[in-house]
């Protein structure tokens, strides 16, 4: 039998590792990337795609989980997401084709979206208030891991066995964490008996997925084809009905309210603005070490570790500062290394030295560390504890919808770089462009060989002009994920200044919790 003191430990290693499962699988297909789009064909879309599916479900189904998981119990809707991410990473490793692949990494998102409202839910209630930093430090020092250590150990499998494998490693794995929690966890719920919100569910999701679509398939179909301009504007129209309709309901999606609160606030900006820079980072980052430097699957796993090392070590020291001086310092620190991070990678090309691309990729670990945990602890602080499935969800629907969009973004900016600085260079050898110069920047890995085969180079002058646009790319995408993390930082101190000035003053009316019920 398991004692009262040891269960909440018991917990927290549990959930632990099905929700490190599930921010290993929003990063791990970043290396694993090549080998699938050598093995099964795929184009820089697609793979974008394989990618970015993941983060649909997780945009379209987080805050419903988070809801199911109040109204149901927590236990209980773990056990199933755990259950559906299993077969889902069995059907992904097995998937012989793209749309296979592609589904399958829906179901895991989908799945993910349970496992991660549920597990900081249920962490959050299984330790005491004065260590509930602490603990969910630790948990979210595991969840960055994860999504840290996921294109290292996609390099690692990759280079060993093959890109299934970056998927069936989940199946035992899961086994294990429901054998944890069958023993250790008890259920919880909201107190009041409240129900889904469906209308809302259904526009929430139409709305996510038409902006999603377009902003990813821009550069594919072009801004202005009837796919794109069409999937905008049903996605638009679909998130004002969603705010108009969800604001009349008895049970709402998303309490709108909760936005009026400046701890609440600060916490989705620091979520959408994190995932927005990291998913980006992490496309490019691999790219880069490929394409640039050339290093192998195993040399990329290697050299990402130290952002993954970094954010492990410093993680559950972060859980105990946000304990002491509270989540807003920690926050706005967190994205000022972000920035400088990003600036520095906006610099690196074939020539920059080994030491200043460490320092680069291990200060984005820093800043990782001092965001992902604390913004995390600001949801849960700034609503009372029936309401903190609800919070979650609703931050972590942010979280997923920047990052969507800021790798939707972010590779329509490096695309359109890169083939600009193409066609320059083309343009400089008395090279006519063609179709193909549009696959010479959407496949990066055989870029030198389409530019041997089309421009008549030989492989020196084609991976130089190889390494020219792909630097042009990169560098702009830096300097936007620069600006991003400039403008959170900013944006998060201004809302922590309100809010201490507004209690310093006694001022500030913010309502000490939010009724369940329209008022």
């Amino acid at each position: 039998m398991i004692g009262e003191n040891s269960r909440k430990w018991w917990v927290l290693t549990g959930v632990g590792i099905v929700s490190f499962l599930g921010c290993i699988d929003l990063t791990i297909v970043n290396t694993a990337a090549p080998d699938i789009a050598r093995d099964l064909g795929t184009t820089m879309t697609q793979t974008q795609l394989i990618v970015n599916i993941f983060i649909v479900a997780l945009s379209m189904f987080m805050v419903t989980a988070g809801r199911l998981s109040d109204i149901l119990g927590r236990r209980k809707v773990l056990y199933a997401g755990t259950v559906l991410f299993g077969l889902a990473s069995l059907g992904a490793g097995l998937a012989p084709t793209i749309p296979l692949l592609v589904f399958f990494r829906f179901l895991q998102g989908a799945s993910c979206a349970v496992l991660y409202t549920s597990s900081s839910t249920i962490v959050s209630n299984a330790f005491p208030e004065s260590q509930r930093g602490k603990a969910i430090g630790m948990l979210f020092a595991v969840n960055g891991i994860g999504l840290a250590v996921g294109p290292m150990l996609g390099g690692l499998i990759v280079g060993a066995l093959n890109w299934h494998w970056v998927f069936l490693v989940n199946v035992p794995l899961v086994v294990i964490a429901l054998a944890i929690c069958a023993v250790s966890l008890t259920e919880s719920k909201a107190d009041e008996d409240v129900k889904l919100d469906w209308p809302g569910l259904v526009l929430l999701a139409l709305g996510l997925s038409g902006v999603i679509f377009a902003f990813t398939f821009g550069d594919t179909f072009g801004w202005g084809s009837w796919q794109v301009l069409g999937s905008l504007v049903v996605g638009a129209v679909s998130l004002v009905v969603f705010v108009v309709v969800d604001g009349r309901q008895k049970y709402p999606l998303v309490p709108f309210r909760l936005l009026a609160r400046k701890l609440f606030l600060s916490a989705v900006t620091a979520e959408f603005s994190l995932a927005f820079f990291y998913t980006t980072a992490l496309f490019l980052m691999p790219l880069y070490l490929s394409t640039v430097r050339h290093c192998g699957d195993v040399a990329i796993g290697l050299m990402m570790l130290p952002t993954t090392a970094t954010m492990a070590v410093l993680s559950p020291f972060v859980g105990r500062l946000v304990d002491r001086v509270g989540p807003i310092v920690v926050l706005t620190t967190g994205f000022a290394v972000f920035a400088l991070s990003a600036l520095l990678q906006s610099q690196l090309d074939a020539t920059s030295g080994l030491g200043f691309v460490i320092v680069a990729f291990a200060l984005m670990g820093i800043g990782w560390a001092f965001v992902l945990g604390p913004s995390a602890v600001a949801a849960l602080s700034s609503v009372p504890e029936r309401l903190s499935g609800l919070a979650v969800g609703a931050t972590w629907t942010f979280h997923n919808f920047g990052g969507a969009v800021g790798l939707a973004l972010g590779m329509t900016l490096f695309r359109g770089v890169a083939g600009s600085t193409l066609h320059d260079d083309l343009a400089a050898k008395h090279v006519a462009p063609g179709a193909w110069t549009a696959d010479v920047v959407a496949k990066p890995g055989s870029a030198s060989d389409l530019l041997q085969q089309h421009a008549g180079l030989d492989r020196s002058a084609a991976e130089g002009l190889t390494d020219s646009l792909f630097s042009a790319g990169n560098n702009a995408t830096m300097l936007l994920l620069t600006g991003i993390a400039v403008a959170a930082m900013a944006t998060i101190f201004v809302l922590g200044r309100m809010r201490s000035a507004a209690a310093e003053a006694s001022s500030e009316r913010e309502p000490v919790d939010v009724p369940a019920v329209r008022e």
